[in-house]
């Protein structure tokens, strides 16, 4: 490697460093603020250590409503997504019929579209049809727009995946839903767990989507908003530091998930991940 190589190695190394740190700084501040010994409910400034606030998370009952009702949104929303999401990127991938272009788009649309055209069509809608808005009308509007994410995310696992083997199990007597079953299911479930992460985020996550559809129903990013005027308290960046390290832990169960699929699939194949490094490093030598 020159010396001019070593250069550039390094600055895209100091510059992506930098980059993940502007990125991550309000992440750490809220953690840290999660500690601040604050005085009332202003917790802006740091005023000393203290862990009296993670005794006691739920003290304010309306936060601690707030939060319960994000999360029940989130994975009703999200089961359902995923359960529909994964059909219609089944049907996408594996069958042509007619519209199937149309369907593509109107997959994508919402993805490109801004959430305050969504939030105020959706609105629109439910007033027309004389719906109350509350709890339900939200959890329709989460499936609206997460279902995209999930179409997406599963679409590409179903279009790496090797059809041989489900038709293999079909000649093998197995019917369309045992193959689905024990077959097609098993293979695409990093998919499916990747895209009811990504779902479940989302619809914890969302603020002007369900500012428009909430009615009385107060989430947790509502909450956060409404206090940010009188003062957050302390508590908020305790739930939200929990929440972070919930869907963290998630994470690394999903990835540990999946490196031991591969492992396993790596046996079964006869070949071992040292064989293929050490494979990789001879032809890199050799190259």
């Amino acid at each position: 490697m020159t010396r001019r190589d070593r250069i550039r190695t390094w600055g895209l190394g100091v510059w992506a460093g930098l980059t993940l740190l502007y990125l991550f700084i309000p992440v750490f501040i809220v953690v840290l603020f999660s500690f601040n010994d604050n005085k009332g409910r202003f917790n802006f400034t740091w005023q000393g250590f203290t862990l009296r606030h993670w005794n006691h998370p739920f003290a304010d009952s309306d936060l601690a409503q707030a939060l319960q009702n994000s999360v029940s949104i989130a994975v009703i929303s999200t089961l359902i997504a995923v359960t529909l999401g994964t059909f219609m990127a089944m049907a996408l991938v594996r069958y042509g019929f007619r519209g199937r272009s149309a369907t593509d788009m109107f997959v994508f649309l919402p993805l490109a579209t801004p959430e305050v055209v969504l939030g105020a069509a959706l609105l629109a809608l439910f007033l027309t049809l004389n719906v109350n808005t509350g709890f339900v009308t939200i959890v329709i509007a989460h499936v609206m727009f997460t279902i995209s994410y999930v179409v997406v995310t599963i679409r590409a696992r179903l279009e790496g995946m090797d059809r041989h083997i489900e038709e293999a199990a079909m000649d093998l007597g197995a019917n369309e839903w045992t193959t689905f079953r024990k077959v097609t299911l098993p293979l695409i479930a990093p998919g499916v767990a990747s895209a009811a992460l990504l779902a479940a985020a989302i619809s914890i996550d969302d603020y002007v989507i369900t500012s428009f559809n909430a009615g009385q129903t107060q989430t947790f990013p509502l909450y956060i908003f409404g206090a940010t005027r009188q003062g957050v308290p302390a508590e908020v960046n305790v739930l939200a530091t929990i929440l972070l390290i919930v869907v963290l832990g998630l994470m690394a169960v999903n990835v540990a998930i999946q490196r031991a699929r591969s492992r396993r699939e790596m046996r079964i194949a006869g070949v071992e991940p040292a064989d293929i490094g050490r494979e990789l490093a001879e032809a890199t030598a050799r190259g």
